[in-house]
């Protein structure tokens, strides 16, 4: 089964909609330069409506360690994504379990995404130095099936309800990762394109069943 964070929560009422249509996780973005940000006390009243069961997840771009640090226990983060360009030791000596996006651009290498350590989960996602992810982008589907052949990975980069049937069955993803593609405005998530996502995603699980995937 394929798991679905939503990224880019900013309002309860967006939260609680992907909750109760199937999503597993959550992210809070608090990069105050993107137009998704969130700061951790909002946040935390979000989180803290949610069932215990739900991950919450703090989506940080090259910030301090104290910051991250503070800012998960500000919001009650059970996880960290970080967007940035930070090092495998910066995720080491974070609190919580660590996602880290790596770009799909020119510059991708198999080879180096392989040496990040296992303890940590790699988010595929497109390259953009400027916007940090939310782009509406997707990327090679191909380079990211290479990639969970051989690891659990979260993709992400443009899905939609209108690709992520075609983007689970072509990479077999450990989970997706949605933002802009179920939106009506950056961090206002559109309840029809919810609902149809997790429609699409369900009708793909059902056929991946039937197909044996």
């Amino acid at each position: 089964m394929t798991l679905v964070k939503i990224c880019g929560i900013t309002r309860l009422e967006d939260a609680q909609l992907a909750v109760e249509l199937g999503a597993s996780a959550l992210g809070f973005v608090f990069w105050p330069d993107s137009p998704r940000y969130i700061p951790p006390s909002r946040a935390a009243d979000i989180i803290a409506a949610l069932p215990p069961r739900i991950a919450s997840v703090g989506v940080f771009v090259d910030q301090t360690r104290n910051f991250v640090w503070n800012a998960a226990e500000q919001a009650g983060l059970t996880a960290l994504q970080l967007h940035g360009s930070e090092s495998p030791s910066f995720a080491a000596a974070l609190p919580r379990p660590v996602i880290k996006a790596v770009p799909v651009g020119e510059d991708f290498s198999l080879e180096a995404v392989m040496e990040i350590p296992k303890t940590i989960t790699v988010l595929l996602d497109a390259h953009d130095p400027i916007r940090r992810g939310g782009t509406g982008v997707t990327i090679d589907w191909s380079v990211a099936a290479s990639v969970a052949w051989r690891r659990p990975i979260f993709l992400s980069g443009g899905l939609n309800p209108g690709n992520i049937q075609e983007a689970i069955a072509r990479v077999n993803p450990h989970a997706v990762d949605i933002s802009s593609g179920v939106e009506s405005a950056p961090g206002i998530k559109d309840p029809v394109k919810l609902r149809a996502l997790f429609d699409a995603i369900a009708a793909s699980e059902k056929d991946g069943v039937s197909n044996g995937r």
